[in-house]
């Protein structure tokens, strides 16, 4: 039996135990799906065994590890990716920002995410370009979450040069179950789901959430959050198909970053604290719903893969950052509005062949979006339009084409040489300033290469290298004026390209203990980012990131696993000045203790490093470590309670740190200096989960 041959039997095993064969899982490729070769420690929460990818950055992390620690947000899903850490800087509603790999990864941009087969990323978005909403995510129906990092993989495009994750959800729930969920400062969630079958062969899995949330805000953030999934499902493993209906809305009061210099002082004759507000009117309110299908067929010709999506968006987002600096009577309060229709298909065939008496597996794809956007940008008081800075109808269809071999040259060594073309066509229709107006496209080839060696049973090494890119907003690629200044600016490319490439190692050569280890370099031609609060495009010089991972999974014993992972990394701009917000260090080590009789218990230690705050380093962000805390405890054989503590040591520490300049009203003059969102404090939170 040849690698291949393996591979696929191993694929159909996982898939037949997993319900897998939705369009999530499109994504994946066959040596993520090795189930019988994992060992013990990655058998139950991992598929990261040796023999298992195809680089030392890429691995597989499924629900029972997602069961056994707490996730303070829907977004920190993303944090068991090791080197991810996902912070918030504004009200639960908005976006999560994201580090990675020295990227800031602002609200998605450069890490790409799938949810259901859904992506998640929005290009040409109101408030940033990439913008990543996970707060319609339900961690309890995530099977899976595929993770890759770097641009070495054909399959994957926009958005996608630091990292990507897919996050497949269930298609059968092995019970139905209630779950509520109490906590402090109002915090009420409550979840019903369950799955059964309606005909011979087809599964029905229904799942709805609500929540409220105020936080330890003085303003309260009143956050309401309503949600839903509907599946239907058929076949098997080898044949068969599914469909999907997802409702998501939500409405909040946000709590944006403040000027650390205010904290400690007395404000209208009271004292300002951390957790205070200087526009208790900013928030807003999003809705997302989606019908998506999918369908597969594994047979002797080969595996071919199906999708489609159709997706309905929409966000209202008051945000003040600046506060009295540019309208001193009114403030600087801004509305952004996004409304889009988004469409796509995929579509993926791969087959197993020989080339010259060597075994090999060939892919090749096609991906096709296409988003119709209604997008502007608003003065605004109390949520109340005043004026008007922008407002634009975008048509922005991307189409991507790929091939991928993965070839046995020997029992020992495999390669997988990709190649990726992609092309973006953006229309738009300036509806303040028609001079912003027009029509842009790009076209960009990006090759793939990856050489695979595992000299000895237990231990693999890895090269890597490839060529990436990501998408600019479509309104920079046509616009002529600045909308606040009137002047001049010059147009920016529609796709700014990356390159990259990886050196890394896993083994397995202790028993019990897994460990990798990647040296990487990515550069990008240009830090074009649309900063969408302005509404105009910035452009900067290209980058350079460097930096090494370490990765471990220790399992000495049955009811005992060790995560420890380590990251460094090296960001600068190609002039040698440092890029903002690049966080240098970022570790997690967590333990858990599982099946000690009708207890279970994680402790998980999380660490944001310090970085530079602007270019010449002369500021910087201070470092933060967090601790959090799950203790649980099975009631019955179908009743479980799960005390989650966040903060365990109540540490005063920020979730992200800007430093720019801003002035308060009452202030003469403006200043420059740190902006910071703290962290919540110590909380803690009780949650019931009864199967029936």
């Amino acid at each position: 039996m040849t690698y291949f041959d393996s591979r696929r039997h191993a694929l159909a095993l996982a898939a037949a135990v997993a319900c897998s064969g939705q369009a999530a899982h499109a994504q994946s490729t066959d040596t993520l799906a090795a189930a019988p070769q994992t060992i013990e420690i990655t058998g139950r929460h991992y598929d990261n065994a040796v023999g298992s990818s195809d680089a030392a950055s890429q691995g597989v992390i499924r629900a029972e590890l997602l069961k056994s620690r707490p996730a303070l947000r829907p977004g920190e899903v993303l944090e068991f990716v090791p080197g991810v850490i996902v912070t918030q800087h504004s009200g639960d509603g908005k976006a999560n920002q994201y580090f990675l790999r020295g990227f800031n990864l602002d609200h998605g941009t450069d890490f790409a995410t799938i949810v259901n087969g859904l992506p998640v990323n929005m290009p040409s978005h109101g408030h940033g370009q990439g913008y990543s909403d996970l707060n319609f995510l339900m961690p309890e129906l995530v099977e899976r979450v595929e993770y890759r990092k770097g641009p070495y993989f054909a399959r994957n495009g926009d958005f996608s040069s630091a990292g990507s994750a897919d996050i497949a959800y269930r298609r059968s729930l092995d019970a139905p179950f209630a779950q509520v969920t109490l906590g402090e400062n109002g915090y009420r969630r409550g979840v019903l789901g369950g799955s059964t079958t309606v005909a011979s062969d087809l599964t029905l899995l229904a799942a709805f959430e609500g929540l409220h949330n105020d936080g330890p805000w003085r303003v309260p953030e009143d956050m309401k959050k309503s949600n839903g999934v509907l599946t239907l499902s058929g076949g098997s493993a080898a044949q068969g198909w599914s469909t999907s209906l997802m409702g998501y809305s939500a409405r909040w009061t946000a709590t944006d970053q403040i000027p650390e210099r205010l904290v400690g002082s007395t404000v209208d004759g009271r004292r300002f604290g951390r957790f205070d507000s200087l526009d208790d009117s900013t928030g807003g309110s999003t809705e997302r719903y989606s019908l998506s299908g999918e369908w597969h067929r594994d047979g002797a010709a080969g595996r071919t893969q199906l999708s489609a999506y159709a997706m309905a968006y929409r966000l209202d987002l008051n945000s003040n950052f600046t506060y009295a600096l540019e309208r001193p009577d009114d403030g600087d309060q801004f509305k952004q509005r996004d409304e889009r229709k988004v469409f796509g298909l995929q579509a993926s065939h791969s087959l197993p062949h020989d080339i010259a008496g060597l075994a090999a597996r060939t892919e090749f794809g096609l991906q096709l979006r296409h988003d119709r956007i209604r997008v502007g940008l608003f003065d605004s008081v109390a949520r109340r339009i005043t004026a008007t800075t922008r407002e634009d109808k975008v048509r922005e269809t991307l189409l991507g084409l790929y091939g991928q071999t993965a070839l046995e040259l020997s029992p020992t060594l495999r390669l997988v040489a990709g190649l990726r073309a992609d092309h973006v066509r953006n229309r738009v229709e300036a509806l303040t300033l028609p001079a912003n107006g027009g029509e842009a496209s790009d076209t960009q080839v990006s090759p793939k290469l990856s050489l695979i060696w595992t000299p000895v049973q237990h231990t693999e090494f890895f090269a890597n290298a490839g060529r990436g890119f990501h998408s600019n907003d479509a309104r920079g690629t046509t616009a002529r004026i600045d909308p606040k200044s009137g002047d001049a600016v010059d147009r920016v490319p529609p796709l700014v390209a990356s390159t990259g490439w990886e050196l890394g190692a896993r083994t397995e050569v202790l028993p019990g203990l897994q460990s990798s280890l990647a040296l990487w370099k990515l550069d990008f031609d240009s830090e074009l980012v649309y900063i969408g609060d302005a509404g105009a495009t910035e452009a900067s010089s290209g980058s350079r990131r460097r930096g090494i991972e370490f990765n471990n999974r220790w399992t000495p014993v049955r009811w005992f696993l060790l995560d420890a992972d380590f990251a460094w990394t090296h960001a600068r701009f190609d002039n040698g000045d440092r890029i903002p917000n690049a966080v240098d260090k970022v570790a997690s080590v967590a333990a858990t203790l599982r099946e000690l009789g009708p207890w279970s218990a994680s402790i998980q230690w999380r660490y944001l490093g310090s970085g530079a705050l602007v270019e010449d380093n002369s500021q910087r962000s201070k470092s933060s470590l967090t601790t959090n805390l799950r203790l649980g405890w099975q009631l019955q054989p179908r009743t479980e309670l799960t005390l989650d503590v966040f903060n365990l040591f109540d540490r005063k520490v920020d979730d992200i740190q800007y430093y720019y300049e801003s002035q308060l009203p009452g202030e003469a003059t403006a200043t420059a200096g740190r902006h910071v969102h703290p962290a919540e404090p110590r909380s803690v939170r009780l949650t019931l989960n009864m199967r029936f």
